[in-house]
């Protein structure tokens, strides 16, 4: 098959074609030559014209000595009518002689004119050709190739494979791989689209899921990856607990025997404190803008504070509460870490999608973690970190197990201990 393959008539005229005739030359290149070359030619019009009126101011020269000589005898001797002579032929004859110039130069400029549309026309013709050489190739090349994966590929296999690139989309990234167990997906479903977004950096968005709308709110908070949980599970102080805030239902996950209800202290503060809480709601609702008002016209129409309630994290599908599409809600967990989350899309479910419930939530954007390398070599992933290290060029500064060792301790014992010291986990 190789040496039907390599005999074939497309591969011999293959040949034919030069590597140094598909040579690409930009349009500011083909410019620039085209100037060159005018120049250059411009640069020898204009020596021979500069000899041209040489020779003719010299031969204009030695004819007016002449004249001149012929003037100042005639005017030594006096006409026959008696009238003395005068300048105007000499005026009328430099008139002459600067109309014959003008003539030259427009006749030079129109030469170099001509000269500058001619190279052009020249490199232009140039580009087309190497236009139509650059087509044939890639048809050469699209051809061979075809022609190639005709002989290798069996035609199903390549339908097959024609058809994954066709319908590939974000809900194709879902590693199938990675889910043992198969479930059908129940028609009709919706698919949303749910952001999450950094706990400091709140314009950060650091995940992107697809959920179902059959599916609960805890296989998503499952999914989310966020340092607070790795921070607290390495410190052994690691907390199940947290809670959804969507409309005004506390959405808290319960699941765990030791988990707190975090919305519990909430209730408490609405039922003791409602001034507070109003202040706190309309600070929240209109900023400083109502309270300016307040206080310029004495009163404003008041707001009213919404009747919050709770629910069970691990009872709830998102097709069971209100929500709106592009609004702002609260995750939080582990204490006091807060993200932002947005439902920004809800669709249908179409065939093209993974038709695998078992698959869903699907991760379909993971910001890339941002990774510290050592202070010291700038070469290894740092794994340690120092806080008011005395030895350390920054504080705080980041090492490698390696030169954290070569810095801080001597024989397996520690040089000094007046700093603090932290394993280093990548964001």
């Amino acid at each position: 098959e190789l040496e039907a393959e390599l005999d074939s008539p497309q591969l011999a005229e293959s040949e034919d074609i030069c590597v140094d005739d598909l040579k690409i030359l930009k349009e500011e290149e083909l410019v620039e030559m085209a100037l060159k070359e005018a120049f250059k030619e411009d640069e020898h019009v204009e020596n021979a014209s500069e000899g041209l009126e040489n020779g003719s101011n010299s031969g204009y020269h030695t004819r007016s000595r002449k004249e001149h000589a012929v003037e100042n005898a005639s005017t030594s001797i006096e006409p026959s009518n008696g009238c003395p002579s005068t300048d105007l032929d000499g005026a009328a004859t430099d008139r002459k002689n600067g109309s014959k110039k003008q003539k030259r130069r427009r006749m030079n400029d129109r030469h170099v004119e001509d000269a500058y549309i001619k190279k052009v026309d020249e490199l232009a013709k140039i580009k087309q050709k190497q236009d139509e050489d650059k087509a044939t190739a890639k048809l050469h090349a699209l051809n061979a190739i075809s022609k190639i994966s005709e002989g290798s590929i069996p035609s199903s296999d390549k339908i097959e494979r024609m058809k994954s690139l066709r319908f590939t989309s974000s809900s194709g990234k879902a590693k199938s791989a990675d889910v043992k167990e198969h479930i059908p997906v129940l028609y009709p479903e919706t698919i949303l689209c749910v952001e999450v977004y950094h706990n400091i950096r709140k314009w950060s968005k650091v995940q992107e899921f697809l959920v179902l709308g059959r599916q609960t709110l805890t296989e998503i908070k499952d999914k989310i990856c966020c340092l607070t949980d790795q921070v607290m599970q390495k410190a052994g102080r690691y907390d199940p607990s947290g809670y959804f805030l969507i409309e005004d239902i506390f959405f808290n996950d319960l699941r765990d025997p030791c988990a707190v209800d975090y919305s519990e202290p909430i209730f408490d503060w609405l039922r003791n404190s409602p001034d507070d809480a109003m202040k706190k709601w309309e600070s929240i609702i209109t900023g400083e803008l109502q309270q300016k008002q307040r206080s310029v016209l004495g009163s404003v129409t008041p707001s009213r504070l919404p009747h919050f309630k709770a629910a069970d994290m691990h009872k709830t599908r998102f097709c069971d509460f209100r929500f709106q599409l592009g609004a702002r809600y609260l995750y939080c967990h582990q204490g006091d870490c807060k993200h932002t989350i947005v439902i920004r899309d809800m669709r249908s479910i179409h065939p093209d999608d993974v038709q695998n419930r078992a698959a869903y939530p699907i991760m379909i954007f993971q910001l890339k973690p941002r990774v510290q390398k050592c202070s010291v070599c700038k070469i290894t992933r740092a794994s340690k970190v120092t806080l008011d290290d005395k030895w350390a060029r920054e504080n705080p500064c980041y090492f490698c197990d390696y030169c954290y060792s070569l810095l801080h301790s001597k024989d397996e014992s520690p040089l000094y201990g007046e700093f603090s010291v932290f394993d280093y986990l990548h964001e």
